[in-house]
């Protein structure tokens, strides 16, 4: 896969306007589903995204047993296919929280309220609308 597709220009759009992300994980129980905005999600290059985490502790449990996740992302004011009013991704991918190094500082200068970082690196962002 040619990663530096992963992130379209539509995908980055969507990431300019606001809107509720939501990020499933599964460990050994059923899904469980966490939320968070768009202006929270950062590119931290061409197929990974870091995004603040405060609570997320049910997330973090289910990462450390599977790392697999799915996240939602989208905007009613990015115009999707055929020009319909709104868009949004599918994304696939891999979690780990992190607590310290480089991107976690990054991210607490960006995001103070952070107590951990999740890093996703995305297998594939799926436009879906």
């Amino acid at each position: 896969m040619d990663k530096s597709v992963i992130f379209t220009e539509k995908f980055i759009e969507v990431l300019e306007h606001e809107g509720v992300v939501s990020i499933v994980s599964w460990g050994v129980d059923e899904p469980h589903v966490v939320n968070t905005w768009n202006s929270y999600i950062v590119i931290a290059d061409e197929n990974r995204l870091l995004i603040p985490a405060y609570g997320m502790r049910k997330t973090e449990k289910n990462v450390m047993v599977n790392d697999q996740v799915k996240i939602t992302i989208g905007s009613r004011d990015v115009l999707g296919y055929k020009d319909y009013q709104g868009t949004g991704f599918l994304i696939d991918g891999t979690a780990k929280y992190l607590d310290s190094g480089a991107d976690y500082e990054f991210m607490k200068e960006k995001f103070s309220f952070l107590t951990r970082v999740v890093e996703v690196t995305v297998t594939s962002a799926k436009q879906t609308l």
